[in-house]
Formats: structure tokens, C-alpha cells, sequence
């Protein structure tokens, strides 16, 4: 099924015009798993046009990169909410595991026809999933592009006590009875010190656009026991573990100010990878994709100009 969809108007200060113009909303019944995706055509198409399959982070959905796909308009952008979040079922047939999301990209690129020149794009949780999507399908997609990757365990270091705290959390809402469960995850105030705890942007009416994106759209997940799921999948993986198999270019895009992928830690993964450039944007920490779509969205063109087709 596919229907226009003109959502990124109700904030037109941060969107483009052409961005609704460009959007059609769709479904794909996926092993009985219906999934909502979003693609935006460019614009224009130029030598350097290609299709970028986009992989949201954890708790989020397609919304959150919206931002970085205006800024693209001689591209096309194909963006899911992955099964569990948005407007996509949990999946019928499985846990929501790091493996299982990857088998979900292989059937979504089926479904759609996707081939191997498909530009492969992952933001946090969605650097693990590409990452080792990658590795167990290599030539599948050319080039990786990881935003904010996830590139070392979560529950060692400095953030590591901030991750068992999450833990604890996700495990206690998951126990309690249901209402008061799903009440303690969308409680709006945990959602506000989330957001708060991630911006880093002083201008007061992006950060406001930045809360108000996280009280929409952070909160649509579709039961706990997948939310859970999908946490702990996010906790227990990250991108260094297939370093060494991302045989492919691979574009890293990181926040100096990240406090969930440090950007030492970023470093380290660079060096692991056989093909790499890594691009680090000054004073942004977790939210490029909310704060920083402009030289995101010119770091990627770069490197797509690099590694044609």
C-alpha cells in the first residue's frame, strides 16, 4: 500500500518544502510482519544520485532522520521504522535480536528489489544492525555509512553504570504489571531528562523540536517484551565486533561530544576497519541526526562521490 505523506509540514521551520512532496508512505507484509517505510525521491537525479536504505536508532523510528534525508534531495532514501517501533509490528516469527534485524534488512531489500549498489546507512542501534548485516551478507550493499556508531561494549567504561541503570529500568517496566509498566516507559518525564540528557544544542528552539520529537515518537514501540528485546540486543553488540569484516568503504560520522559512543572510542574502531574515513562533527554529541543534518548530510555526498556505483 502507498499513500503520500506530508507530516514533515507540521514543523516547516526545520523541513524544506520539497520534503513532503518528495515522501510517500508504504507497507510490506514481511513473514507476517507488516512494516511501514517511508521513501523520499530526489528532487533531481544526478550522476551521484543513489538509493540509501536508512536504519533508525533504538526507541526511534523513521522521523528521526528526516532531517539528514531534506538535506539530500538528489537522493533517494528508503527509511523503515524497524519492526518493534513506529508503525511496524513486532516480529511474529522471532526475538528482536541483533541477527533477526538482520535477516529483516535481507527480506525488506528482497521485497523492494533493492541490489548491491543500495547504500547501506545506520544511526546507533542501526550502526550495530548494518554493521553486522554486512559482515553475514557481504557484497550485499556498497558503501556502509554508520552515524553515531555504537563501536565499543556498552557496559564497559566510563558509561558502563549508566547502562546497567538502563538495564534495570527496562527490566523492572517489563516485570511490573502492564499499565504501570508502560507507564513508567512513557513517562514524559523520563523521555525529557533522555532528550535533555542527549542535546546538545543551545539554541533554545531546536532544542524544543528536539523535545517535542522525543515525546512524539519515542513512545511508539509496540509492547514491552520486544522493547526489552530489542535494548538488550542493543547493550550486547556494537560495530567492533565485525570490524575486521566490513570489507567494503565504510564512512563513520561521529559526535565529539557523544556520551553514549565516545569519540575515542571511535578512533579505536577506525583503525579496525580496512576501508575507512571518519568524519567527527565539533560540539554535537548523540544527535547529529537532529542537530547537525547539514555537514551530516555534506560528508556523505563527499563520500558517495568518492565510491560510486
Amino acid at each position: 500500500m502507498q499513500t503520500a505523506d506530508s507530516e514533515p509540514s507540521t514543523t516547516p521551520s526545520f523541513f524544506s518544502r520539497d520534503l513532503a512532496a518528495r515522501t510517500t508512505a508504504s507497507d510490506v507484509d514481511l513473514q507476517g510482519t507488516t512494516v511501514a517505510y517511508w521513501t523520499y525521491e530526489p528532487v533531481r537525479t544526478t550522476p551521484q544520485t543513489r538509493t540509501i536504505l536508512v536504519i533508525h536508532g533504538f526507541r526511534g523510528d523513521h522521523h528521526g532522520l528526516l532531517r539528514v534525508a531534506d538535506q539530500l534531495p538528489e537522493m533517494r532514501l528508503i527509511m523503515p521504522d524497524l519492526p518493534g517501533f513506529g508503525s511496524s509490528d513486532a516480529f511474529a516469527d522471532d526475538g528482536h535480536s541483533v541477527r533477526r534485524y538482520g535477516q529483516f534488512i535481507s527480506d525488506f531489500m528482497a521485497a523492494l528489489d533493492l541490489g548491491p549498489d543500495t547504500v547501506l546507512l545506520g544511526h546507533s542501534f542501526g550502526s550495530i544492525v548494518a554493521a553486522h548485516f554486512v559482515a553475514s551478507h557481504p557484497g550485499a550493499v556498497r558503501p556502509l555509512i554508520l552515524v553515531n556508531p555504537i563501536a565499543a561494549p556498552a557496559l564497559e567504561g566510563a558509561k558502563g553504570a549508566m547502562t546497567r541503570l538502563a538495564v534495570l529500568y527496562y527490566r523492572l517496566s517489563a516485570r511490573l504489571p502492564r499499565g504501570l509498566g508502560l507507564l513508567l516507559l512513557r513517562s514524559g518525564l523520563i523521555v525529557r531528562v533522555m532528550s535533555m540528557a542527549m542535546a546538545k544544542t543551545k539554541d533554545k528552539e531546536l532544542l524544543n523540536f528536539i523535545h517535542g520529537q522525543h515525546h512524539a515518537y519515542f513512545s511508539a514501540f509496540a509492547n514491552r517484551e520486544s522493547l526489552l528485546e530489542s535494548f538488550t540486543a542493543s547493550v550486547s553488540s556494537n560495530v567492533a565486533e565485525v570490524a575486521g569484516e566490513l570489507t567494503l568503504p565504510v564512512l563513520l560520522i561521529a559526535g565529539e561530544k557523544d556520551e553514549i559512543a565516545l569519540l575515542k572510542d571511535q578512533h579505536k574502531l577506525a583503525a579496525l576497519l580496512p576501508d575507512v574515513e571518519l568524519d567527527v562533527i565539533p560540539g554535537v554529541g548523540h544527535l547529529i541526526h537532529y542537530e547537525t543534518p547539514e555537514p551530516a548530510a555534506a560528508f556523505i555526498r563527499r563520500f558517495l562521490k568518492d565510491h560510486p556505483a
